[in-house]
């Protein structure tokens, strides 16, 4: 069963109870977004669910509620495991969850790697009924026996196509063969690609389906643009659109822990307030990197790809693709940082000539080209638009392409706001309804 569109409900039509509701509310949520009127119900009912919806779209509501709905507080064991790919996002449910549990008098425990196993093994002592942890630290504590899931009623995968990845699948399935066969299972993602769901169909029986947007659609709140540019010039280049950003907060992605690093080291030198996030930092300095920039304290953060799942920052005005992401899919969730829940962003992507084959693998997994400019950005024409013009020509070295990677006509390019006295394009894909 395959759910693509539903009326949206309001929180009083989902039947949820009148101290949930007061709970919500205390959040200042007041309409549910389409993920949470269309999973909710089911989830309600017993049903197994697959939910794709983009980022920032409001999916971790949309199970956290029905979790503290069917949850007992009389009884007096685990009833609800939620398992995320990264401690930040650990947190960040865990937040939202302790906050509706707390109306229902249920505990709630994380459990993630970076800090000591002893206060976690203490409160799972106390039988709490619902856990949101990393496969790796679940899977310590069930075979030091610590946790036991023979009571699971509900298991959630979020960010389940990375979940069932090979980097987290085999934790993930040893997790699984602890848990009760007729256990509620519920998958949500940004993306949910067909293997994903062959590999999940052997852990989810006759799921409902709920896809509020397509998954390899970027968000339309986002403009995006990408630079060829010289390796060499790469640095220069940061520091330009560094010193042009607005007032809200930046996000720069590296690929290596040691490159963010050293990238964000050399950022500093030169007088930018930037942290940078990685993963070779202790948990708590993780903590207190990611408390300084929700804050506003740093407002530059380089990251590796640890950020670019779960990581909700309110306002990231920028995305900056400092070095590619491996994959189409890594591309759309580093780019979900910004212009989330309805808000405008930016994500510009720097391409080197050795990285241009990566770059139009990316594109074909998107199934879109996006606007390309030459660095130093001087306001000439962009090299899609230099493409289309030499086709019309008759001088390109490419053949002129009907297909989804066409090059977007120069009538649906707007212009940006102006930073710094410069002037940009950008193309503003449309929006769907």
């Amino acid at each position: 069963m395959v759910q693509t569109e539903a009326e949206t409900l309001s929180f009083a039509a989902l039947n949820l109870r009148p101290t949930t509701r007061a709970a919500i509310s205390a959040m200042g949520i007041e309409t549910p977004t389409p993920i949470q009127s269309q999973a909710i119900p089911a989830f309600l009912d017993g049903r197994d669910v697959v939910g794709q919806a983009r980022t920032g779209s409001g999916k971790t509501l949309a199970f956290s509620l029905p979790i503290v709905e069917r949850c007992d507080p009389s009884m007096r064991c685990v009833q609800a495991l939620v398992l995320t790919p990264t401690r930040e996002l650990a947190i960040q449910v865990g937040e939202v969850m302790r906050r509706l549990a707390i109306a229902r008098h249920l505990r709630m425990t994380l459990l993630y790697g970076g800090r000591s196993l002893g206060p976690e093994r203490q409160t799972l002592a106390s039988q709490p009924h619902i856990v949101v942890g990393t496969p790796g630290r679940t899977l310590d504590h069930i075979r030091q026996g610590n946790l036991s899931l023979r009571q699971l009623r509900i298991m959630v995968l979020d960010e389940g196509d990375e979940m069932l990845d090979r980097g987290f699948a085999p934790d993930v399935e040893r997790i699984l063969a602890h848990t009760p066969v007729e256990r509620q299972t519920a998958l949500f993602s940004a993306t949910v690609p067909e293997w994903v769901m062959n590999v999940a169909s052997r852990h989810l029986s006759n799921p409902v389906t709920v896809r509020v947007d397509r998954e390899s659609e970027a968000p339309p709140e986002i403009e995006h643009m990408v630079y060829e540019m010289e390796p060499g010039v790469k640095l220069d280049a940061l520091r330009s659109l560094l010193d042009r950003r607005g007032d809200g907060p930046v996000l720069v992605f590296g690929r290596t822990k040691h490159g963010v690093k050293k990238l964000a080291l050399k950022l500093g030198q030169l007088g930018y307030p930037v942290a940078a996030l990685q993963g070779n930092l202790s948990q708590s300095a993780r903590e207190k990197v990611m408390s300084s920039f929700r804050r506003g304290d740093v407002p530059i953060l380089v990251a590796t790809n640890v950020a670019a799942r779960g990581l909700d920052v309110n306002g990231i005005e920028q995305v900056i693709n400092y070095e590619l992401p491996e994959s189409s899919q890594l591309f759309t969730h580093r780019a979900g940082r910004t212009g989330r829940m309805g808000r405008q962003g930016e994500a510009i992507t720097f391409v080197t000539p050795e990285e241009i084959l990566q770059w139009r693998q990316i594109e074909r997994g998107l199934g879109r080209r996006l606007p390309r400019r030459c660095w130093p950005d001087d306001g000439t024409q962009t090299v899609a638009q230099e493409t289309a013009s030499a086709t019309i020509q008759g001088t390109s070295r490419e053949p002129a392409r009907t297909s989804a990677f066409a090059v977007p006509d120069a009538a649906q390019q707007r212009p940006l706001a102006r930073r710094g006295g410069r002037r940009r394009t950008a193309w503003t894909e449309n929006r769907r309804p």
